[in-house]
């Protein structure tokens, strides 16, 4: 069995790898610090999974911390991270401490502990003004947000690490995940919680702009699959690289309302009647996002297993349901 340590796996993606792991047969260990993890994430792992589950609550920024976390690992799925852009705008030295000081921390000891390979939570948001679509790895803008920096200098720090050291990385580039266990109640809540949310309260949906900014929405367990790809790849040459891990589809933010509103309207139907609203663009945004998954299909094999719609449906039903118990897919489906 491999032991592998997942950073901040309390966290909406963290969890959900923690989870998808255990049951491929992988040893897990999880570094949390809880500030924007949930213990209730974790817990069903915690009581009913002790024998390949463990937990060690502390912060990336101490690196004590990462090498205890790090010691007796094989490898390392660095999720980890401030992720919003408008919380990067508001506390930039936090964000940049976390995902810069966080990140050299890991890869410090990843080095030291001789880890096998350090896969790692990259972000769209480093291509920043670059307009081209659909998104290739290899064509990048500059930073729109303190954030996509932070991210960017982490994929630096990787490719450093592997050229003097000879680190073995994969940086997984993530397009606007979504699904169950992310968090709608937070002060930096992702747009698809929080329009879930705000149709459940019977609240109108507040799009940013007018509506015809679009994303490439990727549904957890497409995350889950590229992770594992990563993973078991023996491929030399996938190695030392940078993915996108998306879709390969725009969705526009004013169909993304609408047809949450739809498809929540046939459990409430007084949600039909929920008017959706607009406000000025928030400082930041990229105006389209699309990933080109050519790359990860030619050198990892990855095809996506769910598209966006299935994605949505299934993410509304979680959030209609007991979302703080073990909601387990059927993961031989998957891989």
């Amino acid at each position: 069995m491999n032991k592998i340590l997942v950073t901040g796996g309390a966290g909406f993606i963290g969890s959900n790898l923690c989870e998808y792991l255990i049951h491929k047969g992988f040893e897990v260990v999880c570094l949390d610090n809880f500030s924007t993890g949930h213990i209730r994430n974790i817990q069903y792992l915690i009581n009913n999974h002790s024998d390949a589950f463990s937990l060690i609550e502390g912060d990336i920024r101490d690196l004590n911390t990462c090498i205890r976390a790090t010691t007796g690992v094989d490898m390392i799925l660095h999720e980890a991270a401030l992720g919003s852009i408008p919380r990067s705008i508001n506390e930039p030295i936090t964000t940049n401490d976390v995902n810069i000081g966080g990140f050299l921390n890991m890869l410090v000891a990843a080095r030291d502990c001789k880890i096998k390979r350090f896969i790692f939570a990259a972000s769209s948001s480093t291509y920043g003004d670059n307009t081209d679509l659909p998104k290739v790895e290899e064509n990048i803008g500059k930073p729109l947000s303190p954030y996509a920096l932070t991210k960017y200098v982490d994929e630096l720090y990787a490719e450093v690490f592997s050229k003097t050291y000879g680190l073995e990385y994969i940086g997984l580039r993530y397009f606007n995940v979504f699904g169950r266990r992310q968090d709608a109640n937070s002060t930096y809540a992702a747009v698809i919680p929080l329009f879930i949310k705000q149709l459940m309260q019977h609240k109108s949906p507040v799009i940013n702009g007018d509506g015809t900014h679009s994303r490439d929405f990727t549904y957890i367990d497409n995350v889950l699959h590229m992770n594992l790809l990563a993973i078991k790849t023996t491929n030399p040459d996938a190695v030392n690289q940078i993915y996108n891990t998306a879709c390969g589809e725009r969705t526009t933010i004013s169909h993304l309302a609408e047809l949450t509103k739809a498809m929540q309207s046939k459990i409430d139907s007084n949600i039909a009647s929920v008017e959706v609203k607009y406000r000025s663009m928030r400082l930041g945004d990229i105006p389209h996002s699309q990933a080109s998954i050519e790359k990860a299909k030619r050198l990892l094999g990855y095809v996506p297993l769910v598209n966006f719609t299935e994605g949505l449906e299934e993410t509304i039903k979680w959030y209609y349901s007991d979302g703080n118990h073990s909601l387990l897919t059927d993961w031989n489906k998957s891989v």
